[in-house]
């Protein structure tokens, strides 16, 4: 299903690009007209080279956001490889903010709840993802609130129940068949700490998905 906002997003870019967007991005906006030019094409007058660049940087922006959501950490990273001014970069993103074209706190929820959901990623790695894309703390920890203890063991589950498809487990109690049965319970528990989950809890699941299939 499209997303309005992107889909307003794009059109937003697409009359930019094409000139036909002449006035400010948002209504009631103190920004800077994109077309510095007097009424007649004549000299643009003073401050129009930060104005141009204003508007550079905003049509950068749009264009990231279309792609895909952006946290506003990452999209100051874009603006500032791309040399604009740090004053620049602060007056768009701000911008960006009140009319909610960027929210890091949505932002954060949906990827909680998108990447625990397709990948059964766990908590300790959602959290460091968050982190890389420089989300705050409390923004972090209030989003990752929408994952309960069931949750991340339902994830978990599935994910040796994936591991374990097509694996014979030993049943025997000779040294081989303890040891093999130690080698598969070690990659299982490693597999679900790579994913974020907590090691106690990983062991314990491992360890029962285990007893089942060797019962």
């Amino acid at each position: 299903m499209a997303d309005p906002k992107v889909d307003a997003l794009r059109e937003t870019l697409q009359k930019y690009e094409s000139g036909e967007l002449r006035s400010d991005l948002f209504e009631g906006s103190s920004e800077v007209s994109p077309h510095p030019e007097g009424e007649n094409g004549g000299t643009p007058a003073a401050g129009a080279t930060s104005g141009d660049e204003y508007t550079k940087a905003r049509a950068t922006v749009l264009r990231k956001l279309t792609g895909s959501p952006k946290s506003r950490h990452q999209l100051a990273e874009v603006l500032l490889e791309k040399e604009f001014s740090q004053e620049v970069v602060t007056s768009v993103l701000d911008r960006m903010e009140e009319v909610l074209l960027i929210d890091d706190a949505e932002f954060a929820r949906t990827w909680v709840r998108t990447r625990h959901e397709m990948k059964g990623l766990g908590s300790a790695v959602l959290r460091r993802e968050l982190q890389d894309k420089g989300i705050a703390k409390a923004t972090i920890e209030a989003a990752l609130d929408q994952l309960t203890v069931e949750d991340e063991d339902a994830a978990a589950r599935e994910l040796i129940e994936n591991k374990l498809r097509g694996v014979t487990i030993p049943v025997g109690n000779g040294e081989e068949d303890r040891k093999e049965r130690e080698k598969i319970t070690r990659r299982l528990v490693g597999m679900l700490g790579r994913r974020g989950h907590n090691p106690g809890a990983a062991f314990q699941l491992v360890r029962e998905a285990m007893e089942v299939r060797s019962a």
